[in-house]
């Protein structure tokens, strides 16, 4: 079986995006194919895959619906900048005319405003809606009814961490202000944080320096990936995180791995806007006879 895939990328966290009306991959066995076109030695290779589904009818909740795995195979809840580029991959390729669409991705609806230039998407700034806070709906095990600087130990060191759910969970660790962030250790810490006993189903993590009110720097580890050069979910749980803090204002300009992204907390409405780009890299068709 050949399909078309495009692939894409926000800032960096780039994802293989396929329409899903032109291929139909057995439910069963999109675990072993996202894995195998994730890989980025004898696949693809991505962060993932996206799978992409128009949405029509009177009872439709969203124009698009969003169908988000990470590169070891698990499904996703939401992803700040996989959302972006489905805006960027629907309009580009004529599947709406639209500027303002509606995304769904595990039955959450996200608003989007497209900003679009020589006829094509350039920038897009998404409403992510309104940050969770509450521990068991995060989901992570603590005594309080809110996980703010609340204290955890891993691996034999002590954090403190502040956890937010935009549609997944986020542990946000700031770093102390004589810490290297760019030589921070990421990718051992992180496994440790993602599979912690306090986190029934796993986490993002996030590994923040705060430079000033307006700007702070952020390293991400996701949930079923490793190191990303970005996260868009991850970006917004950071600017909630910092502001319960104390720590910036409610607009925070957030440098990544792979570039930057505006977010604000407008706490008045308790809603959480991110923009940035969206870029396509090339469009391919490939093989996938034989993957399990």
């Amino acid at each position: 079986m050949k399909i078309g895939f495009t692939k894409m990328h926000g800032c960096g966290n780039d994802y293989i995006y396929v329409n899903g009306a032109e291929a139909a991959i057995d439910e069963g066995k999109k675990e072993g194919v996202v894995r195998k076109l994730s890989d980025r030695h004898f696949g693809i290779g991505g962060d993932g895959v996206i799978f992409i589904h128009s949405l029509s009818g009177e009872d439709a909740i969203a124009d698009f619906e969003m169908e988000m795995y990470n590169a070891d195979g698990s499904r996703a809840e939401m992803c700040g900048n996989g959302i972006r580029c489905v805006a960027k991959y629907v309009y580009d390729k004529g599947l709406t005319d639209k500027e303002k669409i509606r995304i769904a991705s595990c039955g959450k609806v996200k608003y989007l405003d497209l900003a679009i230039k020589e006829g094509k998407v350039a920038n897009v700034r998404v409403n992510m809606g309104a940050p969770i806070l509450a521990v068991e709906d995060i989901p992570v095990i603590s005594g309080q009814k809110e996980a703010i600087a609340e204290r955890i130990e891993v691996e034999g060191k002590e954090y403190e961490m502040t956890c937010v759910s935009m549609g997944n969970p986020h542990a946000v660790v700031f770093m102390k202000t004589w810490e290297d962030l760019d030589s921070f250790a990421v990718e051992k810490i992180g496994p440790y944080f993602e599979n912690h006993m306090r986190f029934p189903k796993r986490t993002n993590t996030e590994f923040v320096k705060v430079i000033d009110r307006n700007t702070v720097q952020m390293r991400v580890w996701e949930r079923g990936t490793g190191e990303t050069l970005a996260c868009g979910t991850g970006a917004c749980a950071t600017v909630v995180a910092c502001v319960l803090n104390g720590l910036t204002e409610e607009e925070v300009t957030v440098k990544l791995l792979g570039g930057e992204l505006k977010v604000q907390w407008n706490r008045e409405s308790n809603t959480v806007y991110m923009a940035g780009p969206a870029e396509t890299v090339f469009d391919g068709v490939i093989e996938i006879d034989g993957m399990d």
